[in-house]
């Protein structure tokens, strides 16, 4: 299977290519007029062999020329999904993405389930594949639900801030089938950030591939914007 190539590893391998065929380019000058200078003028260089070295040299700064152009190509296309993932700032996203960090005391997710369920068993797992915290759902039925996580391990310590966690689901039905399901992380994009020439939104407390979006929603107006706040309408006739 083919490994991709981020735009960063695509870049650096374009310099790294241009470097050295810019250093054969002025190795082959310097030989090529060295040459000349010091041909014997009873048996000069060969005028096939001399159109033959110039086409060679001319096939070689065509190919700094395209090395140039693919780099420029390749940073227009790094800028480019930056630009893109910058319109998903303020809208509110669902990602199929689980990984999150603990911060002041809590972790947030969300989890989906493709059926009411009978049984639904969750768990907290650390970045070393611990689980670190299991129990049952807070709410069993179709559909999306948040959960929240104290930071509360099973054994009675409390996780420190900072760590990485992710939520794994388990659903079955009354007579102990598996039900789909999938945890989720969902919530408003506040910012993007570029790794390994990728796109990453930010949401809450997590950092997850713009690959990851499942659903985009426009953010819900602010209660601030409601009738009640509007100077057309009488406080007592908005208070009735």
């Amino acid at each position: 299977m083919a490994t991709a190539v981020s735009s960063v590893d695509a870049a650096g391998r374009l310099n790294s290519g241009t470097t050295m065929l810019a250093s054969n380019f002025e190795t082959f000058l310097t030989l090529l007029t060295t040459q000349m200078k010091n041909q014997d003028p009873l048996s000069p260089l060969d005028s096939n062999e001399f159109t033959a070295q110039l086409t060679q040299m001319a096939g070689v700064e065509q190919q700094l020329l395209t090395n140039d152009l693919l780099t420029s190509l390749v940073a227009a296309q790094s800028a480019g999904g930056l630009d893109n993932a910058s319109n998903y700032i303020g809208k509110e996203v669902t990602a199929a993405w689980t990984a999150t960090s603990l911060e002041d005391g809590k972790a947030t997710w969300s989890y989906e389930l493709g059926a009411t369920a009978d049984k639904v068993k969750l768990q907290v797992v650390d970045s070393t594949g611990k689980v670190v915290w299991e129990g049952d759902a807070p709410e069993k039925g179709i559909g999306l639900h948040d959960f929240t996580w104290d930071g509360k391990m099973t054994g009675g310590d409390t996780a420190e801030d900072g760590g990485v966690y992710t939520l794994k689901v388990a659903a079955t039905d009354a007579k102990n089938a598996k039900i789909d399901s999938q945890a989720l992380i969902r919530g408003r994009v506040t910012g993007v950030e570029m790794y390994d020439g990728a796109p990453y939104l930010v949401i809450g407390d997590s950092i997850l591939p713009l690959s990851t979006v499942i659903s985009l929603n426009e953010k819900a107006a602010d209660a601030d914007n409601d009738d009640t706040e509007n100077p057309d309408v009488p406080t007592e006739q908005a208070a009735a």
